[in-house]
């Protein structure tokens, strides 16, 4: 049994007779997109673990591409109808549309098992571990022997729009030059399964000698890594022309 963003007002908190329990069947996983308090945030969804495995996509309250001006939201490239719809219920919406794009990539919607989602943002929830991550969506069912406990709390990115799946790897640059200056870096990782856009990494002071840690939500798999490029600037002319390298560049998949 798949919960899409089970409702909130009228049934959270209410006995499991009443609302979406894990009791309902043999497997049961829950997709949570809208879950703020309905006062103020009007959010519609559930925000409590019910399933055997709960997911909660973007922290499960504000889902990326809902932030969208009225006027751009209800244009949709979808037409007028499903624009509106979007405008009126995005967040809510989003969980019936992650399912879809679920059914495609069967390898995407890595869920990691966390705390929170401020600690996702960590290192402390990566990579999966031994018996690896459940998909969220349509082949979550494919960890149903693996549940040790009674909930699980599973937090994962998603893309703005379709496709929605992303693949999240965790970097490692150690710089190399002969001062610091101030400026970002922006990594490209090149792989057999496709290339990945340019993910800004670090921002600010640049320290040669220092090692920068970050994740990249790639909208691709690459698979096997072939190449990666770095890339630096200063947002600033610099009559000294400062260089900048990278000693060591390490790539980590969630897998």
């Amino acid at each position: 049994l798949s919960g899409l963003d089970p409702a909130q007002p009228y049934f959270q908190g209410t006995p499991i007779e009443v609302r979406l329990d894990k009791s309902d069947a043999e497997f049961v996983d829950v997709i949570h997109t809208d879950s703020a308090p309905t006062i103020p945030y009007l959010g519609f969804g559930m925000s409590t673990a019910v399933g055997h495995l709960d997911f909660y996509p973007n922290g499960g309250k504000q889902m990326p591409g809902c932030g969208k001006n009225p006027i751009s939201q209800i244009v949709d490239l979808d037409g007028i109808w499903e624009g509106t719809r979007d405008f009126v219920a995005c967040n809510h919406l989003r969980s019936y549309k992650y399912y879809s794009d679920s059914i495609i990539y069967s390898d995407g919607f890595l869920g990691y098992s966390c705390a929170s989602y401020d600690v996702f943002e960590t290192e402390r929830c990566f990579p999966c571990p031994q018996e690896g991550c459940p998909n969220m969506g349509h082949f979550a069912d494919k960890f149903k022997g693996k549940i040790k406990t009674d909930f699980v709390k599973l937090y994962l990115n998603t893309g703005e729009a379709k496709d929605f799946a992303l693949w999240r790897y965790k970097v490692t640059v150690t710089l190399s030059g002969k001062r610091k200056v101030k400026g970002y870096v922006n990594i490209a990782l090149y792989g057999s399964g496709g290339n990945t856009r340019q993910h800004q990494i670090i921002k600010g002071t640049l320290q040669p000698d220092n090692t920068y840690i970050s994740f990249i939500d790639a909208e691709v798999n690459i698979q096997t890594v072939t190449k990666v490029k770095f890339l630096w600037n200063n947002n600033q002319l610099n009559p000294t022309f400062p260089k900048l390298g990278a000693a060591t560049i390490t790539v980590q998949s969630g897998e």
